[in-house]
């Protein structure tokens, strides 16, 4: 289980995180920084909206971690 995460991330970082400040980041800094995060996540029918406080400093990042990863 342990490999399939650290895959994951290492896969993440190459493709989601490309061009901004995680990109050269250690796994730990990236999982803390993205993953353990507060949230509010709302699901309907149709999509799951993941919110974000207003002034989280990786919102950005996060951001366009997600589109990156979007079908």
């Amino acid at each position: 289980m342990a490999a399939l995460a650290y895959t994951l991330m290492v896969n993440l970082r190459r493709h989601a995180l490309a061009g901004t400040a995680l990109a050269s980041a250690c796994t730990a800094t990236s999982r803390v920084q993205l993953l353990k995060i507060a949230a509010a996540i709302v699901r309907n029918t149709r999509r799951v909206r993941v919110m974000l406080a207003s002034s989280h400093p990786m919102r950005a990042v996060f951001a366009s971690a997600a589109h990156a990863l979007a079908p």
